[in-house]
């Protein structure tokens, strides 16, 4: 039996707003074992990097952890004061953001915002974190890394930076890394570069990942299990080959037909009209249905659960 490195129970994460209150994650579960790469996918809006802030304890007011558990080898995050999550931050728990530009410092060079996460974590001395910093730029293939340390972030292309990003990230072979849309604002080329880089050093430090996307291809290539998110909720998961193949929700669906595939010529990609509705003008029933070609009046009415519907695969639908 694998052990689970974290297990996420019936997280709740609210936003007090002017408005009311507006419910981004509503209950979510799962789990992430060594070693597993799990993608959290869905459409912008859906709750997925708002779960993410929440393990990770960044959640910014009027935002706020309201319920659930967030349990990392056995301890409760949710229960830890700052001084303790601070601690356990990119020590136990990374997360690489999504945009390089705005997480690193423009007034400190690179190599002493890496040589930062050695001398708290670590109590090195500076020269030992200048030395551990630059081992760390040369393990993620930043070339010339003895003299990268002392460039600032403006002198690094979008690659680079991110590359920095994830030195600083598995700086201290974290237990468990978070990659929010790592790749969103890099080119091809350079996206395939950060994956594979990603993917090593999975293997190599048998670190659990949560990958965070609405890259389905990104998913198809890294993930070992996939959690699909709307409106909040859980709506599917499973592993990616079953997810793949056959999958059960019809937003599932939706988001595998937008893809287009090599076999099949097509005029046009599938797409899923409408948008996530806001939260707080959560329609009736199954949060879904205004956009799904299959609702019928039951799902107008009847909020579904998550139910097992084959082995290992869940799914939050009427019809699955």
């Amino acid at each position: 039996m694998e052990t689970k490195l974290l297990e996420v129970r019936n997280l709740h994460t609210h936003f007090k707003t002017e408005d009311g209150v507006v419910p981004s994650v509503n209950g979510i579960s799962f789990s992430v074992a060594k070693g597993e790469t799990l993608a959290i996918v869905g459409e912008s809006g859906c709750g997925k990097s708002v779960t993410s802030l929440s393990i990770m304890g960044l959640v910014a007011p009027p935002g706020q952890v309201v319920g659930g558990e967030i349990l990392l080898e056995g301890q409760n995050l949710l229960a830890l004061n700052k001084k303790e999550l601070r601690k356990l931050r990119g020590n136990k728990l990374s997360m690489i953001f999504q945009e390089p530009m705005t997480s690193l410092n423009p007034v400190f060079t690179v190599g002493n915002q890496l040589g930062e996460v050695f001398r708290l974590h670590q109590n090195m001395d500076k020269q030992q974190a200048r030395g551990r910093s630059i081992e760390m730029l040369e393990t993620v293939g930043i070339p010339r890394a003895d003299k990268v340390v002392d460039y600032f972030p403006h002198q690094l292309s979008g690659g680079m930076r991110q590359r920095v990003m994830i030195a600083m990230a598995l700086a201290c072979n974290p237990a468990l890394l978070i990659a929010d849309e790592p790749t969103t604002a890099l080119d091809v080329t350079i996206q395939a570069q950060i994956l594979e880089l990603l993917k090593k050093l999975n293997d190599e430090y048998d670190t659990g990942v949560i990958l965070i996307t609405h890259d389905l291809g990104v998913v198809a290539e890294m993930a070992d299990r996939v959690v699909v998110m709307y409106a909040g909720e859980v709506v599917e998961q499973a592993n990616v080959f079953e997810l793949f193949a056959s999958p059960k929700h019809p937003y599932t669906k939706g988001l595998l037909g937008s893809l287009p595939k090599l076999d099949e010529q097509r005029e046009e990609l599938e797409s899923i009209p409408g948008a996530v509705p806001n939260p707080l003008e959560m329609p009736g029933g199954c949060a879904f249905h205004p956009r799904c070609p299959l609702a019928t009046e039951q799902c107008q009415s009847k909020k579904p659960s998550l139910v097992e519907v084959a082995p290992d695969h869940l799914a939050r639908c009427l019809y699955a």
